[in-house]
């Protein structure tokens, strides 16, 4: 019997020795395999006259299992923020290594020999696309640049037309002519008193002045609605008056009340929590530490906490019981 070998291919043990390679099994399953990296090879071959370069992106990481090495090749070819699609395995396809693993995988298995020369790139096919990368490389900075200056003509155009809005806002107004204006008697004072006192005080923002309008006098177009909210005796915020948040309570004025509980409060309730982890049915769970006892509290059932035998506890609480009714009828009599 022929010593047993692994067929990668087939992913089994078989003990026919060379004539596996022969078998039908192994020739379907070689070519599933081989189907299987054929159309990654043929977008990489597209991509020889045509190299095509994007912005990195965490998919560009792929890596594609190559039959021939066994082992796994990355697809694309990353640097920076940039990545040249099919690199990667245009790169390892063109390398020496990869043909002559090429070269031994059809001599092990034995596969077609006219799909060899579509698992590789030839030297003169690998100069041809650095040739198009390159191309490619510079005509992509060329419309980064172009969309670079495109952004930078739309962040000039928004900064101009916020400037003409504040240049609009920061312009001072004329003043209406009086005969054009509105022929209510207080308007006219309104304006005047306001040229007024523009005129007087220091302008140190060219904003324009609001109107001083006097609304206690009479003949004025606009009337009041409601009523003031104003409390007699009792000012505001907005008078100069203390906020309520920072007026003292009368509580809090008369002493200094402490907050929170005391040192003594904390110790019981901290005792109270170690009591609560305890379980609650042990003996002497319900017992009042607290209450008073007399030195006879200990009942006096054969004191079987003390050491030595049952019957000498039993003897000696008769012994005392006896004493005791002697002390007893002693004091009667007396």
């Amino acid at each position: 019997m022929a010593p047993a070998e692994r067929c990668p291919v087939c992913r089994q043990t078989f003990f026919c020795g060379r004539g596996h390679v022969y078998s039908r099994k192994h020739q379907r399953q070689l070519k599933v395999a081989l189907e299987r990296l054929l159309p990654q090879v043929e977008a990489a071959r597209k991509a020889v006259r045509a190299a095509q370069v994007e912005r990195y992106v965490p998919e560009h990481e792929r890596c594609c299992w190559c039959l021939c090495c066994g082992c796994e090749v990355r697809k694309h070819l990353s640097h920076g923020n940039l990545t040249v699609l099919h690199g990667g395995l245009l790169e390892h396809l063109a390398s020496p290594e990869h043909k002559k693993a090429t070269n031994r995988f059809w001599w092990e298995n034995k596969a077609e020999f006219q799909m060899k020369e579509k698992f590789l790139i030839s030297p003169q096919d690998y100069a041809r696309f650095k040739k198009s990368m390159v191309k490619s490389l510079d005509s992509y900075e060329e419309k980064e640049d172009e969309v670079i200056k495109e952004m930078a003509a739309q962040i000039r155009e928004v900064e101009h037309s916020r400037q003409e809005v504040v240049r609009s806002v920061l312009e001072p107004q004329t003043v209406p002519d009086p005969e054009e204006g509105s022929s209510a008697p207080g308007s006219w004072k309104g304006t005047n008193s306001q040229v007024a006192s523009t005129s007087q005080q220091p302008s140190y923002v060219d904003l324009p002045p609001a109107p001083e309008l006097d609304w206690m006098e009479t003949g004025q177009p606009l009337t009041f609605i409601g009523h003031h909210q104003d409390t007699p005796g009792i000012g505001n915020i907005h008078s100069g008056a203390t906020p309520p948040w920072m007026v003292q309570d009368e509580d809090c004025s008369s002493g200094n009340q402490q907050i929170g509980p005391s040192y003594e409060e904390f110790l019981k309730e901290k005792e109270k929590q170690k009591l609560k982890k305890l379980p609650p049915d042990r003996v002497g769970a319900n017992f009042d530490h607290n209450s008073s006892t007399g030195a006879g509290w200990l009942p006096s059932f054969g004191r079987v906490w003390n050491n030595g035998r049952r019957w000498q506890s039993r003897h000696q609480f008769k012994t005392e019981a006896a004493a005791r009714n002697k002390q007893q009828s002693h004091k009667k009599k007396s």
